[in-house]
């Protein structure tokens, strides 16, 4: 896909059980700035440039209508589209995921290039073609002017910035809580089971 590469450390283990409360923390796709900001902090990463940098793996993937129709149809419960949302993508994306059309039907996070890791996720941001309305908060929230604006217009206009501390944030991200205790976790046969005895 294009993007960087970096070192995963060794000696992590899959837990035995999954908390509902941590998955309850993650960031979510309708998330304003200040929630996505506290959710960082929470989890012991920076709010303003490991957010944005984070974020930015939305560069590459898919994402469900579900999770846009809201900003098309009906924003904050207003009966109107986000007012952030770009004209002419929202008119693209109203085709692809009608009012009351098929919520699971994929589209993709990043518009002009689907399938490579790249800045173009930032540069989408830019020009309100955000998919996402956590993402475009990064560019559009009134908050964001003197705290995640200023990272998508630098990621935006360079690459190597962006994969620089996407890098820096991912290892951040694996040092969270890392279960290395064999007592307490286990690498998994299959990501999504418990090893069976």
């Amino acid at each position: 896909s294009g993007g960087p590469g970096w070192n995963v450390l060794l000696g992590r283990l899959d837990s035995f059980t999954s908390s509902k409360a941590d998955a309850e923390n993650l960031p979510g796709p309708f998330d304003g700035l200040d929630v996505l900001r506290a959710k960082f902090r929470n989890a012991t990463l920076d709010d303003t440039t490991d957010l944005v940098a984070l974020s930015g793996g939305h560069t590459f993937g898919r994402v469900q209508c579900q999770f846009v129709t809201g900003r098309l149809y009906n924003f904050s419960g207003t009966n109107q589209p986000d007012p952030t949302l770009d004209a002419t993508y929202r008119a693209f994306l109203s085709q692809r995921c009608p009012r009351n059309g098929d919520g699971t039907s994929l589209n993709d996070l990043d518009p002009t290039t689907p399938d490579n890791f790249d800045k173009n996720y930032f540069t989408n941001l830019e020009v309100n073609r955000g998919f996402l309305q956590s993402d475009q908060e990064l560019k559009s929230d009134p908050g964001a002017a003197g705290t995640t604006a200023p990272i998508v217009d630098r990621f935006a206009g360079s690459q190597e910035a962006f994969f620089s501390s996407f890098v820096t944030s991912m290892i951040k991200m694996g040092n969270i809580r890392p279960v290395t205790d064999p007592s307490q976790g286990e690498v998994r046969n299959r990501c999504a089971f418990v090893n069976s005895n």
